[in-house]
């Protein structure tokens, strides 16, 4: 067999193969065994017609098409193994010439992952610094308030709910869950709903309704909604009185091994260094990566985009079904756009994140970086022992174990990086 490759445009490769005609009767002879098991002729069991017969039930064409099939799939994936070639996709397969006795030659037409040329990364991370971490006085009194709260004592409340109360309403908007009533719970004053909603809610009572109309900001977390008004239908469950504990030293000792109010604020700021070091790490990461991406060479595949527009599109799917409990249709007519126009918001972003795939994988080889079973072993019982039993059942282990291992990799790029920019 033999194989000619030609260079295309946009990381595509024509590879041309011509199998020998005693080659090609090999595999002739495999697709008569296979349409043997299929043929049904009678005097004969199904499997145990002979050969001759098959031949000649099948036809001369649909035999050659079968051994045509047989040849591709076996010398095309054989010599993609062999190469080593990252393909994207399937190929494109052209049959050139086929005939009985004769050697039979096809093209594949593949796209595979581009080169990279990457600029001097460890001069461009080394330029890169880490910032200060500090603890504020204000970040650790915002932790100790949100641990008080959870130790908050709550007492029903026959008034007019104010600013502070806890309350549970009902609602319910043309525009939001098809109208259906939605129960929520929060306490007022604190941004828990849309400030204009919070305005109109306060001075209500236990049991009593109210309409509203409430101007969303351009800002909103629902983008359906943003700059819209929308009128509200509002019925009053519950007003609570939010009692917070004092905040001292048997506060303090409620919260776990803490014998002082000291001991305690010191584990908050601990807590929150460790906090700030991992954000800290990760923004650097994302720096030294965005500067090498700037400056690296490489040619993005069409097929290749398309591939992760279309990831990052179904994601958005799923999220907008969690987190609005809408359905997509429902919410290509609430923004006015088509199913198209939203995968290609996706573009820019699809092309940053696979430049950034493209790069560490490329400075990866570069460092001859190698994720070993013994690591990989120890990550997935890690990954593993965050899933439910039932999660599990669900999970495609071979899936599991590839992004896994990318995540390992990625880890040993992004610490050679950081080590040059100490």
């Amino acid at each position: 067999m033999k194989a000619e490759v030609k260079k295309l445009p946009k990381s595509q490769l024509e590879i041309t193969f011509e199998v020998t005609a005693e080659e090609f009767k090999e595999h002739t002879e495999h697709a008569l065994e296979h349409l043997k098991a299929h043929v049904k002729v009678d005097g004969f069991r199904q499997g145990n017609v002979p050969l001759k017969i098959v031949e000649e039930k099948v036809g001369a064409e649909n035999l050659l098409m079968e051994a045509g099939d047989h040849a591709v799939k076996h010398v095309y994936y054989d010599y993609i193994a062999q190469n080593k070639l990252e393909v994207i996709g399937e190929p494109e397969v052209s049959i050139v010439k086929i005939a009985k006795g004769s050697e039979f030659i096809f093209k594949a037409k593949i796209t595979v992952l581009p080169e990279v040329e990457l600029p001097d990364y460890k001069e461009i991370a080394s330029k890169v610094k880490s910032k200060d971490i500090e603890v504020t006085e204000k970040e650790m009194q915002e932790s100790i308030n949100y641990l008080q709260k959870t130790r908050a004592k709550f007492s029903q409340q026959d008034k007019l709910a104010e600013k502070g109360d806890f309350v549970d309403v009902e609602y319910s908007a043309v525009e939001i869950n098809e109208g259906k009533v939605v129960k929520d719970k929060f306490i007022l004053g604190e941004g828990g709903m849309v400030k204009s909603f919070e305005e109109n809610v306060v001075g209500m009572k236990a049991g009593e309704e109210k309409e509203f109309p409430v101007d969303f900001p351009e800002n909103t977390t629902r983008k359906d909604l943003a700059g819209k008004k929308i009128n509200f239908k509002v019925r009053m469950i519950s007003v609570q009185k939010m009692e917070l504990p004092e905040i001292n030293d048997e506060f303090a000792k409620s919260l776990g091994a803490f014998d002082t109010l000291v001991a305690f604020k010191e584990e908050i700021k601990k807590n929150i260094h460790i906090e700030k070091t991992e954000e800290e790490k990760q923004r650097k990461r994302g720096e030294i990566l965005e500067k090498i991406v700037e400056k690296a060479k490489v040619e993005l595949p069409e097929k290749l985009v398309g591939y992760e527009k279309e990831r990052l599109f179904e994601d958005m799917k799923q999220q907008i079904a969690q987190n609005f409990k809408i359905t997509f249709e429902e919410y290509l007519a609430s923004v006015k756009k088509t199913e198209q126009e939203i995968k290609d918001t996706f573009a820019l972003q699809a092309e940053k994140r696979l430049k950034s795939f493209l790069v560490l994988k490329e400075i990866g080889k570069k460092e001859s970086i190698i994720v070993d079973e013994k690591e990989l072993e120890e990550e997935m019982k890690k990954a593993m022992a965050m899933y439910t039993k039932e999660q599990l059942t669900n999970i495609d282990s071979e899936q599991l174990k590839e992004y896994t291992k990318g995540v390992v990799y990625n880890e040993k790029v992004f610490q050679i990086l950081e080590n040059l920019s100490k």
